[in-house]
């Protein structure tokens, strides 16, 4: 379990960070546990303070695709560090990595590098309302788009109920044009649209959902945002956040057909670097200063560092096409010992896989959109993952996030963990 030596630095860090952590899934208070502390990682195994090691499929949240500490992406690093860790100014590799996105997401015409998915989401959202001249924006409950104030909203009591806000010190006019429905119900969507269609800037949604778990997308709902949104004048934005050059090297939207106006990505294309973009069709991007009258800057936008493993990690996804095939055919293998193990124990649940990634949720109903994800049995969900990490596996401590498999993840990496679920199945 957790050592000492994490132990201690929790006690020390709650003293003068909030929670102790500077991301609260980190402090563990959803699973009544401290955190581990992690020293390093290499491949698919984080190791913490105390020299505990770790099968990891949290993977910093999912970009770590090809593992922790690839080798050329570390070089490619180390070799942009030497050169200068930021400049604040132009450089070949920020036009280099652009080339490479526009190149593999056809949807993406020209794009704006930033420094986290936060950033990207803010700033496509002001782009959209520039480009549109209209103010309202729709998104789905438990879709989670970083913490800008005007996306901090939950819903009300349906589609046609505007947010309010979800945050303290978020106020109530700052989300007063944002409107919630239900993920995957094209009801609530068609309602949304015949009462403020005229008004509705941009729609914005993760195609594949990886913050309420992992929630599959209805193609027919998608197929619907992007017909309401071309009817009504409004825009259609992605949120690629998790899913882009995951769930394939052109994203959810080359995986499902789906053409959005706008793509925001982030995570995986700095290859574990600090990194965010966003992008789209040149005559909406062409808005943003400073050719247009919509404002966006950052000093560390393009940082060459981040850019440096970004343009290696893309490379070798570009260049080796089988990582998706393999990567799916070892969550494939996951997800199998997960519905042995809850057949053999008579354990109510539910996985959801596309490629790479994973939803396990404790319930016996699908798992569709938020309201059937909370359902899951979150106490059950407290001993399965204490159970997993006593036996050296790192999952999310929350029931609502997903699994991330990497390319580093071996046979035996498999084999120790489906041993653990049944171990942990076992003990429910």
């Amino acid at each position: 379990m957790i050592g000492a030596r994490s132990e201690e630095l929790f006690k020390k860090s709650v003293e003068i960070i909030p929670g102790g952590v500077n991301s609260p899934v980190r402090a563990y208070k959803s699973v009544g546990m401290t955190p581990p502390f992690i020293k390093s990682a290499k491949g698919s195994k984080i190791i913490d303070v105390d020299g505990n090691e770790y099968i990891d499929y949290v993977g910093s949240w999912g970009p770590m695709i090809l593992g922790h500490a690839h080798p050329e992406v570390v070089e490619e690093i180390k070799k942009a560090c030497e050169d200068g860790t930021t400049f604040g100014a132009p450089t070949e590799k920020e036009l280099k990595l652009a080339e490479i996105i526009c190149g593999a997401v056809p949807s993406v015409e020209m794009v704006r590098m930033v420094s986290s998915g936060t950033e990207a989401v803010m700033s496509a959202i002001r782009l959209a309302r520039g480009f549109t001249r209209r103010d309202k924006i729709l998104k789905f409950e438990g879709c989670y788009h970083g913490h800008s104030d005007g996306l901090l909203a939950k819903a009300g009591s349906g589609a046609l109920t505007t947010g309010v806000p979800d945050s303290a010190g978020v106020p109530a006019d700052y989300v007063k044009n944002t409107i919630t429905a239900a993920y995957n119900s094209c009801d609530e969507l068609e309602e949304v649209f015949k009462h403020y269609g005229r008004d509705i800037a941009a729609v914005i949604v993760e195609p594949v959902a990886g913050n309420m778990g992992l929630v599959l997308p209805k193609v027919e709902f998608l197929e619907s945002i992007r017909k309401l949104t071309i009817e009504h004048g409004a825009l259609m934005i992605f949120d690629e956040v998790i899913s882009g050059f995951r769930v394939s090297f052109s994203g959810a939207q080359g995986y499902y057909g789906i053409t959005p106006d706008i793509t925001v990505f982030g995570k995986i294309i700095g290859g574990g670097m600090p990194v965010g973009a966003y992008g789209g069709r040149k005559e909406i991007m062409d808005m943003i200063s400073p050719n247009g009258p919509v404002y966006q800057a950052g000093t560390l936008s393009g940082n060459p560092v981040a850019m440096a493993a970004g343009i290696k990690t893309l490379e070798i996804l570009r260049d080796n096409p089988e990582i998706y095939e393999d990567i799916g055919k070892r969550a494939q293998e996951l997800e199998m010992a997960f519905m042995k193990a809850a057949q053999k124990y008579g354990i109510a649940l539910k996985v959801n896989r596309l490629g790479s990634l994973l939803g396990v949720f404790f319930t016996d109903a699908d798992v569709v959109d938020l309201k059937s994800a909370v359902k899951s049995d979150l106490e059950r969900f407290k001993r399965y993952f204490k159970y997993m990490l006593e036996k050296g596996i790192y999952i999310a401590p929350s029931q609502f996030e997903a699994v991330f498999m990497s390319f580093a993840h071996d046979e035996a990496d498999i084999d120790k963990t489906s041993k653990a679920v049944d171990y942990a199945f076992s003990k429910l």
